[in-house]
């Protein structure tokens, strides 16, 4: 099954990574079904044992207890889609804790606020909300993507820089995701109290746990590690950041429009850029190192 439709995504450059999954080198799955990755005994002891909840769409959205960010935002009456691509990192990160990067397409009032979300990491901060495939909800009809494989290669500092294009859209009453070309699958408008309809606005960026071990700031780097001032090859980056509207075709985001936000700019930062030229649409760059000299606490 595919949506009627696939969206033209903004142009994006040579510098786009290829989708790879190791378990492909053992073969790949037959036509009607998708893969499930196999869960090991001890994972969910491993895991990050947490369900937040997000309560409103202002500074104290972020602020979320030991939740740190470093995103920009978007809004509009109405969106059908959001767009990026964003720079793959295998940043440090302390036991229990995570880190990530991704879009957020979000609708409804602070009290029932509907998500979407897809990057690195994604959850859904209640007990309705899930990563990946375990529980009910998103529905995969690609057989050759595994939402929970790693993703190879990865970008190095001052070195290449590799990223995937994510896209999120709606048809025909379902949320379709889209990586780089291949459709993924969609989340069934049916499952949102607000999200059935439109979104009201988008972020892109990143988010750490920081469960403060060792009564400090956490060790866990968000991005590549480095703040987004450093800039491309050395910082994290979302580029080509765009936006669908009720045509459904989408638009590029205008760096002016753009409100960044970062919960603790000393451990980690967004910073937007003003040049759009070089492929890269609209973009911003993005992360930190965590606890360190200027990251005390």
């Amino acid at each position: 099954m595919k949506p009627n439709s696939i969206p033209s995504s903004p142009k994006e450059n040579s510098y786009q990574a290829e989708l790879f999954q190791n378990w492909h080198k053992n073969g790949q799955c037959p036509e009607g079904t998708v893969p499930i990755r196999r869960t090991q005994a001890d994972e969910y002891t491993r895991g990050v044992k947490w369900i937040p909840r997000r309560t409103q769409l202002n500074h104290s959205f972020y602020d979320i207890s030991n939740h740190e960010h470093a995103i920009v935002s978007f809004r509009l009456g109405e969106i059908y889609g959001a767009h990026a691509s964003l720079n793959v990192w295998n940043p440090f990160v302390d036991d229990g804790e995570f880190s990530l990067a991704q879009i957020w397409v979000l609708a409804g009032p602070d009290e029932e606020l509907n998500t979407i979300e897809a990057g690195w990491k994604s959850d859904g901060y209640q007990s309705t909300g899930c990563f990946n495939l375990e529980c009910p909800g998103f529905v995969q009809v690609n057989k050759n993507f595994s939402l929970d494989s790693p993703i190879e290669p990865v970008s190095r500092y001052s070195a290449q820089q590799f990223d995937i294009g994510i896209t999120i859209y709606k048809e025909n009453g379902k949320w379709w995701f889209q990586v780089q070309d291949q459709v993924l699958g969609y989340w069934p408008g049916t499952i949102f109290n607000y999200l059935v309809s439109s979104a009201s606005s988008i972020e892109w960026g990143g988010e750490v746990y920081n469960a403060e071990l060792g009564d400090h700031h956490t060790r866990t780097q968000m991005g590549s590690g480095h703040f987004g001032n450093e800039g491309y090859g050395k910082a994290s980056y979302f580029r080509n950041i765009g936006y669908m509207d009720n045509s459904g075709k989408f638009k590029d985001v205008e760096a002016q429009s753009l409100k960044k936000y970062a919960t603790k700019p000393s451990c980690y930062n967004v910073e937007v850029a003003n040049n759009t030229n070089g492929g890269y649409g609209t973009h911003f760059y993005f992360g930190g190192p965590g606890y360190s000299t200027q990251c005390a606490n």
